[in-house]
C-alpha cells in the first residue's frame, strides 16, 4: 500500500522545478493530485507527465479570484483536500539600490500574500488532521546580495507556519515547511544570463558540503514525507533540505 493512497492534493506552482517533482512523488505515492500554473501549455504539459491522477487548474496564486476557482474546482470533483502544497513563488535579483515598488510588489504578491490566501481559502476543504507545506528557502536565514526581497518574503513564510499552526491546532492541521537550498530547476537558472547558467551552478555547488547542487526529486521526497503520516508529530518546523548549505 502506497503512503498517500486515497489522499487528495494540491500543488500550487506544479508546472515546473520542484512543485512538478513534488506533484509525481505525490502521484506516486498513491494521491490524486491537483496541480496549478499560469500557462495552459506548461500546465498540460505537466498533467501529462504526472499520469491519470493529475489534474490541472490554470491559475496564478497572486490572484485571488484565480484561487477561489481553484478551491471550487476541487470541491466540485473531489469534495475535500488532504494535502496542500503552497509552493507557487519566485523573484529575481536586484541590489538595495535598484529596488523598486513593481519589484517588491511582484515577489510579496505572489510569494507572501499568495500563500497566506492560498492556505486561508483552504481552510473549508482542508480534512481534519491535513497537512499542509509551505516552500521557503535557505535564502530565508543567508544573506544574499542582490536577493534582500527574495530572501525577506522567504522568512515571512517559516514564521507563517509557526503561527498557523497554532491557528488550526484544533481541527489537528499540521503546518511545515520546506527550505530548499539551491536547486537545478529552470527558477535558478534564470537568475542570470543563459551563458551565465553553468557559472552559477558551480558557485553555488561550492557552497554545498555535499559539492553538488539538489534535484527537484530530492525535494519532491521530502515534501512527500511531510505530506505522509510518517511525519505525524512534525509540526510548525522547517526542513532544510540543502545538503548541509546552511547549515555548517
Amino acid at each position: 500500500m502506497n503512503a498517500l493512497d486515497g489522499k487528495i492534493a494540491l500543488v500550487t506552482g506544479g508546472t515546473t522545478g520542484i512543485g512538478l517533482a513534488s506533484a509525481q512523488e505525490l502521484a506516486t505515492q498513491g494521491a490524486r493530485v491537483f496541480i496549478t500554473g499560469r500557462r495552459q501549455a506548461e500546465l498540460d504539459a505537466a498533467v501529462a507527465s504526472i499520469g491519470a491522477s493529475a489534474s490541472g487548474i490554470r491559475a496564478d496564486a497572486a490572484v485571488l479570484s484565480d484561487l477561489d476557482n481553484v478551491y471550487a474546482e476541487i470541491a466540485k470533483q473531489a469534495g475535500r483536500l488532504d494535502i496542500l502544497f503552497a509552493n507557487a513563488g519566485g523573484g529575481d535579483m536586484l541590489p538595495l539600490g535598484a529596488i523598486t515598488e513593481e519589484h517588491f510588489d511582484r515577489i510579496f504578491g505572489t510569494n507572501v500574500r499568495g500563500v497566506l490566501f492560498t492556505v486561508q481559502k483552504a481552510l473549508p476543504l482542508l480534512s481534519d488532521n491535513a497537512s499542509v507545506i509551505l516552500t521557503s528557502s535557505t535564502t530565508s536565514v543567508q544573506g544574499t546580495a542582490g536577493f534582500s526581497v527574495y530572501s525577506a518574503s522567504k522568512a515571512a513564510v517559516r514564521n507563517f507556519a509557526r503561527s498557523w499552526a497554532l491557528d488550526v491546532k484544533d481541527r489537528g492541521i499540521r503546518v511545515n515547511v520546506v527550505s530548499p537550498g539551491p536547486v537545478r530547476t529552470p527558477g535558478l537558472g534564470g537568475l542570470v544570463p543563459e551563458d551565465q547558467q553553468q557559472g552559477l551552478f558551480d558557485a553555488l555547488a561550492a557552497q554545498v558540503p555535499l559539492g553538488r547542487l539538489g534535484e527537484p526529486d530530492e525535494i519532491g521526497k521530502v515534501v512527500a514525507f511531510l505530506a505522509s503520516d510518517a511525519s505525524s508529530f512534525i509540526n510548525a518546523a522547517e526542513l532544510f533540505v540543502d545538503g548541509g548549505m546552511a547549515q555548517v
